[in-house]
């Protein structure tokens, strides 16, 4: 195979939102639900992402941001029967703190949320498949999918190269998460692999949990299919309920995997013998199972820690290094667990600890900021808007940040006008230094 100067994995991470709060939305999410109403700091968040993102890019890992939405979302009150000027319409939209919290949730930080990316090696049409998720479980998130398609489309252009469908229809059958219930297992990044659809239940069952599972099987089964990959190459299995109770939400809160690797929890799946048999069976390469047992790592240190949503990145001729936020090495359980792994005969030889404390006290750890797409150097190059970190671009949003960020902020601040006219300028402003064009926001049209 004809290689190009780059290929491998790039990863795009959420710029945290100026609505950054602890509205404690999402039922299932233990830090969610722990830290509700309590004072957020949107600058301190957004600092953290970028220091972080950055922090990747000076390693030498290929990085990219993608640009927060528009937040408060006036334009779904209008759906909903109110009528009026925009602060006439926040003004309806304080009478119910409800309401108010979920249409100016900062949620699309977490990217890995975005969408379910199929990489061309793995598609028969050999382009890049996004399927944007409907994220419909929770009214919040469900209000990101037409933002994240119409993003999507704007940074990845070439319909030669990347193929962006549309959300799966908004019903519970085809209930979808995106990537954080996704897993890829290849012998390199840049080379065909293996698709792996964790799904939390049949959505023709009756479920009954005391955590709702979100993604369903025939959501990923639709994917599969739109993003035309072999199905000798692809896996359907099913998390366990015993992890979902816990609090793992999604897959990657128990389960992650990189290149050759797939790392674990021992509550993670419903059937994990079956998935090792079937990854085994439809690799061409030795996948490296790391199981973490219960009796090293507790499920609630895990979860509480993150340890399975931190980021495993890979150099050529290196040993991989995991990107772990500071909770990880706060939890005496998960930093002895760290700790002995780099010792270890594993393709795992490094481990680095990173400060995404506002993130983390919302329940997103370092992979739930990230989205990540497989690319070439001449994918990358196609690439129109300006989301390549840098240093320019990380120096021009961190000045940004400074300039119309709150420091703190809590939920019934979300009613301020003053704070919707600073959030419209500061993303009018964001859409030129991104170069993402005229009108990409509702409230530019």
């Amino acid at each position: 195979m004809t290689r190009n100067e780059f290929y491998g994995e790039v990863n795009f991470d959420g710029l945290i939102g100026m609505t950054h709060n602890y509205g404690g939305l999402s039922f299932g999410n233990i830090a969610s639900a722990n830290n509700k109403a309590k004072p957020a700091s949107p600058k301190n968040a957004a600092k953290q992402g970028l220091a972080k993102a950055w922090h990747l890019a000076r390693l030498g890992y290929k990085q990219g941001i993608l640009p927060p939405q528009e937040r408060p979302f006036l334009p779904i009150l209008n759906k909903l029967g109110f009528n009026g000027n925009n602060q006439q319409l926040l003004q309806h939209a304080a009478q119910d703190k409800r309401l108010l919290a979920n249409i100016s949730a900062a949620s699309s930080m977490w990217a890995a949320n975005a969408g379910t990316i199929s990489p061309k090696y793995d598609c028969k049409d050999n382009k890049t498949h996004f399927t944007p998720a409907n994220l419909i479980t929770n009214t919040h998130r469900a209000l990101e999918a037409a933002q994240t398609t119409k993003m999507l489309r704007t940074i990845f252009c070439d319909e030669a190269r990347f193929m962006v469908h549309d959300p799966l229809p908004n019903q519970s059958l085809f209930a979808d998460e995106g990537a954080a219930n996704f897993m890829r297992m290849s012998k390199s990044h840049g080379e065909k692999g293996v698709e792996i659809f964790v799904y939390g239940r049949d959505g023709f069952e009756s479920y009954s949990g005391k955590f709702p599972a979100r993604q369903t099987m025939q959501s990923f089964e639709a994917i599969a299919r739109n993003h035309q990959i072999n199905i000798d190459k692809t896996i359907f299995t099913r998390q366990s309920k015993q992890a979902i109770d816990a609090g793992a939400f999604h897959n990657d809160v128990v389960a992650s995997a990189n290149e050759n690797v797939l790392f674990y929890h021992e509550f993670a799946f419903e059937n994990e013998e079956a998935l090792k048999r079937e990854i085994t069976q439809k690799c061409d390469f030795e996948p490296v199972f790391i199981r973490v047992d219960n009796n090293d790592v507790p499920i609630e240190d895990a979860i509480k820690s993150y340890l399975f949503n931190t980021q495993i990145l890979s150099k050529p001729g290196e040993r991989m290094t995991i990107i772990a936020p500071m909770e990880c090495y706060e939890t005496p359980s998960v930093k002895k667990f760290l700790d002995e792994l780099i010792t270890r005969n594993t393709p795992i030889g490094a481990v680095e600890y990173v400060d995404v404390r506002q993130s983390m006290n919302n329940g997103g750890g370092p992979a739930c900021l990230r989205l990540r797409v497989i690319m070439d150097e001449a994918d990358i190059k196609s690439i129109k808007a300006r989301v390549m970190l840098d240093e320019g671009l990380y120096s021009d949003l961190v000045n940004w940040v400074d300039k119309y960020y709150p420091e703190t902020l809590l939920p019934e601040d979300l009613g301020d006008f003053s704070l919707l006219e600073n959030n419209y300028a500061a993303l009018d402003e964001l859409t030129k230094i991104m170069h993402l064009g005229a009108n990409f926001y509702d409230f530019q049209k």
